[in-house]
C-alpha cells in the first residue's frame, strides 16, 4: 500500500499544511487508522476507500478522529487526479462523517465545497485570553471552536499562546484572525488545537468554513482572500454561498512510500 504525503493549500513544496493520504482496497477499522496516523505524525492522515461513484473519506489526527477536515480532502482530490483514479474534469466526490463533500479542478487549482460553520457571538470561557496573551475585540463560538478577533494583523501574526494553558481549557480548537492591514490579503488567522493534539495547525480549511462567513458578513463580500499565519503559512481562495463555503487552494506532492506495517 502506497502512502502519499502532500503540502495543501501550497504553492510550492515545504509551504502550507501537509497531510498524509491513503488509498484503502479494503475497509479497515478506526484502531488501525488511528496507528498509523499517529505514525505519520501529521496534522491529519486522510484514509480514502472507492464505495460506487464516490469515496469513502475519514480523518485522523495523531489522537483523534475528526469530523472534518479541508486540507486534506484538498490532498486526498489531488492525489486521485494525479494517479488517473479520477479524470481531469471529473467531480471528487466524497462521503463523509460531514456529509458529502466535492472538489473540481479550476484554472487556480483546486476547489472544495464544504458547509459553512458560522458562528455565533459568545462570551469568552475564562483564562482564554490569558493563554492567548490577548485582549479580544470580538469572540464568537460553534460548537467547541472558538474564534477570536484580534485588533490587528501583526497581533495575530506575534502571537506566542501557552498551549499547556490552552490545553486545560474546556475547548476543541481556537482560531485567531483579523482584517489584514496590508491589504494584501482580505483577513490572517491562526488556528491552535492543543487538545487535539495539534499546537498550531499551519493551514485550516475547516475553520475558514467559519471564518469566511464572519469575514463576509464584515466586509460585505462574497469572494474573500485569506492568509493563514503560521510558520509555514498559506493562502485560501473563499467563496460564501449561503450554506456553503467553497476554498480553493493548490496543493503538491511531496512524498510516496510503500507501507509494510500490517
Amino acid at each position: 500500500m502506497t502512502m502519499y504525503q502532500v503540502d495543501a493549500f501550497a504553492e510550492r513544496p515545504f509551504s502550507g499544511n501537509p497531510a498524509a493520504v491513503c488509498i484503502l482496497d479494503e475497509a479497515r477499522d478506526e484502531v488501525w487508522m488511528q496507528a498509523v496516523a499517529q505514525e505519520m505524525n501529521l496534522s491529519e492522515t486522510a484514509f480514502l476507500r472507492r464505495v460506487g461513484p464516490a469515496f469513502h473519506l475519514r480523518w485522523f489526527t495523531p489522537v483523534a478522529e475528526v469530523e472534518m477536515c479541508g486540507h486534506a480532502t484538498l490532498a486526498s482530490a489531488h492525489v486521485l487526479w494525479e494517479l488517473g483514479l479520477l479524470l481531469p474534469h471529473e467531480e471528487a466526490r466524497f462521503s463523509t462523517a460531514s456529509g458529502l463533500l466535492t472538489a473540481v479542478q479550476t484554472a487556480d487549482g483546486i476547489e472544495l465545497d464544504f458547509p459553512a460553520r458560522p458562528a455565533q457571538k459568545a462570551d469568552a470561557p475564562a483564562g482564554l485570553a490569558e493563554a492567548l496573551g490577548l485582549k479580544p475585540k470580538y469572540v464568537g463560538r460553534y460548537r467547541l471552536d472558538y474564534l477570536v478577533e484580534a485588533e490587528s494583523d501583526g497581533l495575530v501574526r506575534g502571537l506566542r499562546p501557552d498551549m499547556q494553558a490552552l490545553r486545560g481549557l474546556p475547548i476543541r480548537a481556537v482560531m485567531v484572525t483579523s482584517a489584514d492591514l496590508t491589504g494584501q490579503y482580505d483577513f490572517v488567522s491562526r488556528f491552535f488545537a492543543p487538545a487535539m493534539g495539534i499546537d498550531e495547525d499551519p493551514v485550516t480549511g475547516a475553520a475558514h468554513c467559519c471564518l469566511a462567513p464572519f469575514w463576509s458578513e464584515r466586509l460585505g463580500k462574497q469572494r474573500l482572500v485569506a492568509y493563514q499565519a503560521s510558520r509555514r503559512g498559506g493562502v485560501l481562495r473563499l467563496r460564501v454561498d449561503g450554506e456553503r463555503v467553497h476554498l480553493g487552494g493548490r496543493a503538491v506532492t511531496v512524498m510516496r512510500g510503500e507501507w509494510t506495517g500490517s
